[in-house]
């Protein structure tokens, strides 16, 4: 099994699912020499192990242990900062720092985002419309997802293009690229400037407070606990690299998915007001190609699964993807299905680390969506080859381009609510 199972082979970049249902099959708790860990694919497993506490998130630190001379400089460097992350921390300190970060990210003020969204979605394919095509990844879903998070922080929209350049080079390191040369050093450099920033941003905040998420997060106080000045750095970086990540290959996957399933896209187009079957269209996206390929754990102790062992200190690499496809819960797997009932999908996660921006990535889908087939007609690939990103923790493409027949008319207008390029918006509550 172990030769047919190779994650840094191109077939598996492109097309990770039959390997990952052989192994499903086959060999659900697989140790690979390949990862040197455990490589876990079926859905009770996977779902279990992201609520075991002998499976630990807080899997930065150890990695430390694995490095000696000049390159443990640079990975140290980012231990440092990356071990602030409630993402890579256990209880109790990922209980304190998810419950702080949680009075500045709420539901309502994320909710209270749609017209914007939607203001911004019009406005990104009003600059595509007259030219017949549009990179979705690059001209819509990238720059959809980028300015509502900068928007929630209240950061100028000009300061999306620096921000998105050090969370690429922090996700050399973050979803593990396979190829990259000196990803640690690089990465290690996007973090020290993306915090660089935010130390400048956190201290004009504090002079002169807004109604936006730094400022909250900046007075979020549990039980007479505030964020250090160094955990509001990390808490920025990393609600922005994780707040743009998944929702811009929530995109670009699921507009893949309605390309090569023309019914469902027509259905949608036609019943696009039908927000039960969009919330249900989404849904699917997420379970049948979501942008999270895997999740990263350290057992802390020996744990027993399916006959096998799994060492104290070994790495376990939880296919989300596999689990998703798993017949043994979803009935015909295989095939995308908008009405599919019952998804119980875990592309979010599950447990304590479900990912804190699940709402506002399920929001600017349900508006994106809609728009795009409302106002793009006979929308197609223009490419026969997609290239899929290098990395093993997110699934997404580079490009995604596509192209769409020209309206007739000049773009309708739309009503004045979006602000000057480069200005900063704030956000209602």
């Amino acid at each position: 099994m172990e030769s047919s199972f190779d994650p840094r082979h191109p077939d598996f970049i492109e097309d990770p699912f039959p390997a990952l249902l052989s192994l499903m099959e086959h060999e659900p708790v697989f140790w690979s020499e390949k990862l040197h860990g455990w490589v876990l694919t079926r859905h009770e497993h996977v779902r279990a192990s992201l609520r075991d506490p002998r499976l630990s998130a807080d899997r930065v630190r150890p990695f430390l242990a694995h490095f000696k001379g000049p390159e443990r400089e640079a990975v140290q460097s980012l231990v440092e900062g990356l071990s602030m992350w409630a993402s890579f921390n256990e209880p109790p300190v990922h209980t304190r720092l998810r419950s702080l970060m949680n009075k500045a990210m709420t539901l309502q003020s994320i909710l209270a985002l749609e017209p914007r969204v939607r203001a911004l979605a019009d406005e990104l394919i009003d600059a595509a419309l007259e030219r017949g095509e549009m990179d979705v990844i690059a001209d819509f879903a990238y720059p959809l997802s980028a300015t509502m998070i900068a928007e929630l922080f209240g950061v100028p929209r000009a300061d999306v293009p620096l921000l998105k350049k050090w969370s690429d080079e922090l996700g050399a390191f973050i979803v593990q690229s396979r190829t990259l040369a000196n990803k640690y050093a690089i990465a290690a450099g996007g973090l020290r400037a993306m915090t660089s920033y935010f130390e400048e941003v956190v201290a004009e905040r504090r002079r002169r407070p807004r109604e936006d998420m730094l400022s909250r997060l900046i007075a979020a106080e549990e039980q007479g606990d505030f964020l250090s000045a160094a955990e509001l750095f990390a808490c920025c970086a990393l609600l922005f690299f994780a707040g743009h990540e998944t929702t811009t290959h929530l995109i670009g996957n699921g507009m893949i998915a309605l390309l090569r399933h023309p019914k469902a896209l027509a259905e949608l187009r036609e019943r696009r007001a039908d927000t039960t079957l969009m919330s249900s269209a989404i849904e699917e996206m997420l379970r049948w190609d979501g942008p999270l390929l895997m999740m990263a754990r350290v057992a802390s102790e020996d744990v027993e699964l399916s006959g096998k062992r799994i060492l104290a200190g070994s790495r376990v690499f939880l296919m989300i993807a596999a689990a998703n496809r798993d017949p043994r819960v979803f009935p015909d797997p295989a095939r995308f299905d908008i009405h599919r009932q019952d998804n119980r999908h875990i592309a979010f996660g599950n447990g304590i680390h479900y990912c804190i921006g699940a709402p506002l990535a399920r929001l600017e889908a349900r508006v994106a969506f809609p728009r795009l087939l409302e106002r793009l007609s006979e929308p197609a690939l223009a490419t026969s080859k997609l290239v899929w990103r290098d990395a093993f923790v997110v699934r997404g493409v580079e490009k995604l381009p596509i192209r769409f027949a020209r309206p007739s008319s000049a773009p309708e207008a739309r009503p004045p609510s979006m602000l000057p390029r480069g200005e900063a918006a704030p956000t209602s509550d």
